[in-house]
This record gives structure tokens, sequence and C-alpha cells, in this order.
């Protein structure tokens, strides 16, 4: 049985590791949760899988926290113990009896936690992209220092990582982050194409909030959903899969697959292609994190290509999709850039969901961010390097706002 913390619990991923640990009680063991303020969803994971420890991000609720947990009978020594702020949810993340350590916290609030994880030498199911894009060249040293083995829990890395298994580099697979892998000529990331995927570049101007939240395959988050809908997401996945299997930019591609179908495909030296297919769901990737190497049976809905009738492809459009364009500038130019620029789009995402900005501000206000970084930009960054320039660009972002950001013109998009 493996003892599972899980770092986000009353989010998406958080929520699905969780259904994946009660579908099979003797598999997995839930030993420390962490959450932000959602205390009813909380309060009754609790009363699910009794952890021992369990970590709120704002300490201020943990008085309402313990009352709420008092009313439904847990106190006393049915009680977990209960940490708040940024030490408890380190010292959530370490819990000395967890086993693997599912970092489900959305954007670079769950790198410090996900560090302290490595540091204690927990394995981890990687969900949070931040932990490589934004930390690779802090987040990879600490990998080799504590032997942490670093599994990718999203659709797309799994994929690969699963088309992997069997190749030369699968042995040491989780220990060999950031090492060029042997035998991979190229890795193709597919995209849904989001929202927008059906839309012509000169109508993104009637986008609104609504239009970029519906995803058509996915059911993800907010923030996701409109990186999708810009293609950020991607662009972000590029950057991890550069760290995760050590390939150059030139050689890691995004190809549309509107029907989400195939998770991704590697091809190896050989010329052959391999792909992993299934519905879009996130279970199976995240129950692939927590079983491996083994594979666990499941009840779960089998997949018939002859329901879903054809598998299409076409390249990104480039006039619809500039964040593509953004993310692999700021992979190549390396050291703080792809902190910078993750930075800047959460917070142009935060502020169009605020609809203080349209979506098409978003690529705008990352590319003036990441232009006036450049002169500042550190090749080997520290920890608080990473946080200052994180920091850094969310303000850039802000203030880009308060004075009005532009708009890029219809024109120029069907250009």
């Amino acid at each position: 049985m493996k003892s599972i913390s899980v770092l986000g619990s009353t989010g998406s991923i958080g929520t699905q590791t969780l259904q994946i640990a009660e579908e099979f009680p003797e598999q997995f063991r839930v030993v420390s949760l962490t959450a932000g303020r959602n205390l009813e969803l909380l309060v009754t994971q609790i009363q699910r899988h009794r952890p021992e420890v369990v970590a709120l991000a704002d300490s201020d609720l943990l008085p309402e926290l313990e009352q709420r947990l008092t009313d439904v009978g847990i106190n006393g020594a049915k009680a977990p113990q209960l940490v708040g702020g940024p030490d408890g949810l380190n010292t959530a993340a370490a819990w000395d009896s967890g086993d693997l350590v599912v970092t489900g916290i959305v954007g670079c609030a769950g790198l410090l936690p996900t560090l302290a994880a490595i540091r204690a030498g927990k394995d981890l199911a990687l969900a949070n992209k931040e932990t490589l894009i934004a930390a690779g060249p802090v987040v990879l040293p600490e990998l080799k220092k504590s032997g942490s083995r670093l599994l990718p829990a999203d659709s797309e890395h799994s994929a690969i990582f699963q088309c992997l298994q069997g190749t030369p580099w699968a042995e040491n697979a989780r220990l060999s982050t950031g090492v060029p892998t042997p035998g991979l000529r190229r890795i193709q990331l597919t995209a849904s194409g989001g929202a927008f995927r059906d839309w012509a570049a000169a109508d993104l101007e009637k986008a609104t909030v609504s239009d970029a939240t519906r995803h058509p395959n996915w059911s993800m988050g907010r923030k996701i959903t409109v990186d999708s809908a810009s293609l950020m997401n991607k662009g972000l996945e590029v950057i991890e899969a550069h760290y995760l299997f050590g390939l150059d930019y030139d050689h890691i591609e995004i190809v549309i697959h509107p029907q989400s179908i195939i998770h991704s495909m590697i091809e190896l030296a050989d010329s052959s292609v391999l792909a992993q297919l299934g519905w879009p769901d996130m279970k199976l990737p995240i129950l692939y994190c927590l079983s491996w190497p083994s594979r666990l049976e499941t009840p779960w809905r089998r997949l018939d290509l002859t329901e879903v009738g054809q598998l299409s492809f076409r390249a990104p459009d480039p006039a619809k999709y500039p964040c593509m364009k953004l993310a692999y500038d700021a992979g190549r130019a390396g050291g703080t850039m792809p902190a910078v620029m993750n930075a800047a789009n959460e917070e142009a995402v935060a502020q169009f969901l605020e609809e203080r900005i349209h979506f098409l501000d978003i690529p705008v206000v990352i590319e003036a961010a990441c232009e006036q970084h450049k002169a500042d930009l550190m090749a080997h960054p520290q920890l608080d390097d990473v946080l200052t320039v994180d920091q850094w660009a969310r303000q850039s972002v802000r203030e880009q706002v308060k004075r009005g950001a532009r708009r890029i013109p219809a024109a120029s998009l069907a250009a």
C-alpha cells in the first residue's frame, strides 16, 4: 500500500486523486492533505480519508476548520494535526509517512511545498507545471541531490512517459530528469485547440470570459481552461517536456487534435512513432502515477475507436495562438525568462477572468513583461531569484493593466 500526500486536495487534480484512493482502498492510503478556502469540501475529505495531517494555505482559517471538524465528531485523538501558512504547507508536503506526493496546487504557489517534498526525498506525481517551468534550473539539482523520483501526472507528459516504457530510458526514467533521452528523436504534444479552435483569428475580438472558459473536451479549472483557449497551456508543456525528457525545443512540436484521444506521441530514432490513446479523462494519468510501475485493473469506460469514428490533426495557427511563440521564445531564452513568462501569464489570465482586460490583451502584456526582463535575465538563478522575478512579472502586468493594456488589432491577427 502506498501512502499518498495530496497538495491542493479540493482542486480538480486533488479531488480526482482522492476519488482514485476511494476506488482502490487496498492500494492507497491518504496521509496528508493541503487546501485553500473550501472548508466544506475539505471536511468531507477528512471524514472519508482520515489523514494524519491537514494544512491550510491561510492559517487564519484553522480555528474555523477545527470547529467544523468538532461539529462532525472529529476531535481529540480522532483529529488530524492541523497546520497553516507556508510552513504548514511545507510540513504537510514533507510528511514523514508519505510515500508519494501529488502536487495539485495551481501556479507558483505550489513551488515551495513541492521543493519541500523533494528535499524530504519524496516521490512526486507532478501536476503542477510551474515546478519545472518557473524553477527548472533550481528543481533539477534538488532532484539529483535528494534522489526523489518524478512522475508526470498531466495527460500529455504521462502519455510520453507511458510511450517511453520499454525504451532504454525507462529503467531510470524518474531519476534522469533533464538528461537527453536515448533514442528519442521528437515529441509531439497534442492539443485540443481549446474553446476557440473553430473560431477565425479575427473573431477573437468578440471573445468573452464565458466563451474562453467553455472547453469542448475537458473539465478543468477556469485558469487552465483559458490557457487552453490561448494555447499557453501547450507552450508551458513544451518547456516542461524539455526539462522532463531533455529534448531541445526544435524537436518538441504542437499539433491540434480536436478529438483529444491521442494524448501525445513520440518518434524514436528508427522513425517509429508511438502514441498513447484514451478518453479525455485526467483520472487515467493520475492513476498511472500512483500505481507505476504497475497497472491496476479498472472498471472505467473502455476506448472504442469505432465510436470515435475519426482522428484528425492540423498545425496550430500562429496568428490565433500568439502565446505559443511566447512560450517557445521564453524556453529558448532559459534562465529566469520562463518564470517571468509564466507569472505574467498567471496574472494576465487573472485580470482577464476579472474582466479588466480582453482575451487578446493576454499575449500583449506577457510579451511586454518578457521584453522588459531581457536586460535583467539570470542564466543560472537560485530559488530566491525565481521568486523575485515571479513577483516582479506579476507587478509588471498589473501596472500595464492600470495604464490600459494595448489590444492586438484584428487586422494584424488576420494578416
